[in-house]
């Protein structure tokens, strides 16, 4: 299925999936996929993954989840543990369909989490690494604080006009992920457990200025992982480092990625 002319749909997790791909296919090179934040799709990714391709060497493939994009719309209201259920349910079923054989999870908040908590709780050997771009594994008030503001912009600011931009149905995409985080029940959420049975290099990226996330987040990564760890802060940056600091994010996670192929391939070393 892999074609990188233009947009593909996958079947996966009972729903037809929008998605797209860029580079070589699986088989001839590692393939990194990316999974979006709690607002995004495949187009909001932008040409971050083209470039990615294109500095790695690496085929890459970005799909809209479920209720996101051109994708089916989801179920509302999403439950407390959608970011699990997406992880375990979803995912294992995606990376079948693309045919993946060897390569990268790189998921931004949201995303980042479902690629932590996959990492850490399948067994797939096919996944040598993951890239966590502002990650989170527990609720913050400050990040709920940020999503309550999120609410005020979509019922009466210009928010979900610009959402419709990118979203079929902006309503199922929106209400899905706010509904979710500012619930009551939500406040306890917490996956830090995944942790320390994460198997695989992790890269870890966040803005300094994120406004979703604090470095406590960072800090969990760092004070409960077994695995290698490297943290990447950029100073000022948001919570979109791979939109907002472009270029110092794509050469931090091409590197990661370089490092991880030497690894299998020693050959690559000399």
């Amino acid at each position: 299925m892999w074609n990188t002319e233009g947009p593909l749909s996958i079947v996966a997790g009972g729903a037809k999936l929008e998605a797209r791909c860029w580079g070589p296919p699986p088989g001839r090179a590692r393939t990194v996929v990316l999974l979006h934040e709690g607002l995004g799709s495949t187009g909001l990714w932008r040409d971050f993954p083209q470039k990615l391709a294109q500095a790695s060497g690496h085929g890459v493939f970005a799909f809209s989840r479920r209720g996101y994009g051109a994708s089916d719309p989801a179920d509302l209201p999403r439950p407390v543990d959608y970011m699990t259920r997406e992880a375990l349910d979803v995912l294992p079923e995606v990376l079948d369909r693309i045919g993946f054989e060897k390569g990268v999870l790189a998921g931004h908040s949201d995303g980042a989490t479902i690629a932590a908590i996959h990492a850490g709780t399948v067994q797939d050997h096919r996944v040598r690494g993951v890239v966590l771009i502002a990650p989170h594994f527990f609720t913050e008030p400050e990040g709920l604080a940020s999503i309550a503001e999120a609410r005020v912009a979509y019922e009466t600011g210009g928010l979900k006009e610009k959402l419709a931009r990118h979203h079929a149905d902006p309503d199922n995409a929106f209400r899905g992920w706010n509904d979710a985080w500012l619930t009551p029940a939500f406040h306890d959420w917490n996956v830090e457990e995944v942790i320390a049975y994460i198997r695989v290099p992790v890269l870890a990226i966040q803005g300094t200025e994120d406004r979703y996330g604090t470095r406590a987040q960072i800090a969990a990564l760092e004070d409960q992982i077994y695995s290698p760890l490297d943290v990447e802060m950029i100073e000022g940056c948001g919570h979109s480092p791979h939109a907002e600091a472009p270029d110092r994010t794509l050469a931090v996670i091409a590197d990661y990625l370089a490092r991880l192929e030497r690894i299998d391939r020693p050959d690559l070393a000399a």
